[in-house]
C-alpha cells in the first residue's frame, strides 16, 4: 500500500496496534504513529480534529491512504470503542469528500 500511495503521491499513514489494550493506548499508538503534535489531546474528538481540520489548514491535501493494522478486541477496547474509533474515520473520510480529496482507510483486528 505504500508504494501505491507514493505512487499516487498521498500521505501513507501506518498504524500498528498490535501492542495496545485500551482506548488510550490505541489513540497514543494512532498519534504516535502520524505524527501528530504533542498537544494532541487522546480522545476521539482530537483525532477527528487531527484528521481533519489541522491537516486541513495547512493547505491543499493530495489524499490520503491509512492502514490501521491489528485493531485490538480487548475487554478495554470493547466492541463500541472499534466503532467509535472507526467512526471518526467515516467522518474524516466525509469531510476530505467534501473536499475533493481521496481519504482511504484500511485496518484488520488482532
Amino acid at each position: 500500500m505504500l508504494a501505491a500511495a507514493q505512487e499516487a503521491q498521498q500521505h501513507f499513514l501506518y498504524a500498528n496496534l498490535s501492542e495496545a489494550t485500551t482506548k488510550q493506548e490505541v489513540l497514543e499508538t494512532i498519534a504516535r504513529s502520524f505524527l501528530f503534535p504533542k498537544h494532541f489531546g487522546k480522545n476521539f474528538d482530537a483525532l477527528r480534529d487531527c484528521l481533519t481540520d489541522m491537516i486541513a489548514s495547512a493547505g491543499p491535501q493530495p489524499g490520503f491512504v491509512i492502514v490501521l493494522e491489528q485493531l485490538p478486541m480487548t475487554q478495554r477496547f470493547d466492541k463500541e470503542a472499534r466503532e467509535t474509533l472507526l467512526d471518526v474515520f467515516r467522518d474524516s473520510a466525509d469531510f476530505w469528500y467534501e473536499q475533493g480529496v481521496e481519504f482511504r482507510v484500511f485496518y484488520s483486528f488482532l
